[in-house]
């Protein structure tokens, strides 16, 4: 066994190393230890398992080996997580880059960024350069590592996660590659759904990455306070518009009015003034023709207004409020540039030569004036 290469080792949902003695068959292979709880959830501890295929091993080097393989195995999972760890033995620098890489690491790749807002406050150009290239992303709501979020990174971590948390294995984790799913426990564990990069709100667990893009589209959209619900967030989100909603709501905005709610009572009030007779009248309709038929197209293809929503209050509600004075103050500025360039263009509106439209006619009326009448002459000439 010691003499296996690596690709005859592998890690079951189980926590079990399993260990496959022929080299090209494709079963995992039998266990031959299986993970425990350590001092830390990215830091395991190996236990050999008594068995026909390790008695026959020394035990301590045997672990020595697994422990290795695990460690290698990890690397490449999890990379940029296992590189943010501290090496035992050296003191954790002060930095606010390793403070933030600290609590990635002990988070297993995400953190609510309100953990971090006052080290945030410490990064700059700089150092932001360096929080980056370990590649860590700090979004509106949540610090993450992006690339934790494929599916053997997700199913590593929630294995770790669950060992250390004494949670039961195998741990239920989302398909493979999918955006968001919905979550029936009744009392769901949203620590481990955030470890694992599908942080769980209204009752739908999201992929980290998709979750992002929808706050950041809520934020750049946000104008005094509000934002307006859009389509692409559902699609972003793989969810119904209902769904939608929930997760909004859950993130703490507040839905303040929705379209939907006014053609719902409209709808309802036309129903109840139809008469019971109309149904009778549906043989005798004469059949659409084909513009009346694509112009019913077009209207069941037009998307519905989507509801708007008034931003939690916090630190990203100012962002966006700021965002919202900057934007009234650009407009004024506009409109007072837009009012100078008018008059600017007046001013000199004379100094354009204007387009030869060809030969002018101009009459001009003669004024009447006593002195130029005949007799007036007359009587200065005797004079």
């Amino acid at each position: 066994m010691l003499e296996s290469k690596a690709s005859q080792f592998s890690l079951s949902p189980e926590g079990h190393i399993l260990w496959q003695e022929k080299q090209n068959n494709p079963l995992p292979g039998v266990p031959v230890a299986k993970l425990e709880k350590g001092e830390h959830p990215l830091r395991p501890v190996i236990s050999v398992l008594d068995n026909e295929h390790t008695k026959d091993q020394d035990k301590t080097t045997l672990k020595n080996h697994l422990s290795i393989w695990l460690k290698t195995h990890m690397q490449e999972v999890i990379e940029p997580l296992t590189l943010l760890e501290t090496p035992q033995g050296v003191d954790a620098k002060e930095d606010a880059v390793s403070k933030i890489a600290a609590k990635i690491y002990d988070g297993l790749g995400i953190v609510p960024r309100e953990e971090l807002e006052d080290i945030i406050a410490d990064l700059t150009p700089e150092t932001r350069v360096d929080l980056r290239a370990k590649k860590i992303r700090l979004g509106p709501v949540l610090a993450f590592i992006p690339i934790l979020k494929k599916p053997a990174a997700v199913k590593l971590r929630a294995l770790l996660w669950s060992i250390y948390n004494d949670a039961p294995l195998p741990a239920k984790v989302p398909a493979d590659g999918i955006v968001s799913a919905r979550i029936d426990d009744e009392k769901p564990n949203e620590d481990f759904y955030r470890a694992i990069s599908y942080p769980l709100y209204g009752g739908r667990a999201v992929r980290i990455d998709m979750l992002d893009r929808v706050i950041s589209c809520i934020y750049d959209h946000a104008d005094k306070g509000k934002f307006q619900a859009r389509h692409e967030m559902a699609e972003w989100l793989g969810s119904t518009i209902e769904d939608l909603y929930k997760v909004l709501e859950a993130m703490g905005h507040t839905k303040i009015h929705d379209p939907a709610d006014e053609i719902k009572e409209e709808e309802a009030k036309e129903s109840a003034e139809e008469p019971k007779e109309a149904e009778l009248k549906t043989e005798t309709a004469e059949e659409p023709n084909d513009a009346a038929e694509n112009k019913d197209e077009k209207k069941e293809t037009k998307k519905p207004e989507l509801a708007t929503f008034r931003l939690k209050k916090g630190k990203a509600f100012e962002k966006g409020g700021n965002k919202g004075k900057a934007s009234q103050g650009k407009k004024f500025n506009n409109k007072k540039d837009n009012e100078g360039k008018k008059n600017f263009k007046t001013k000199n509106k004379s100094s354009k030569k204007p387009k030869d439209k060809g030969p002018r006619v101009i009459s001009v009326e003669a004024k009447k004036n006593a002195e130029d009448s005949p007799f007036a002459i007359l009587q200065q000439l005797k004079k």
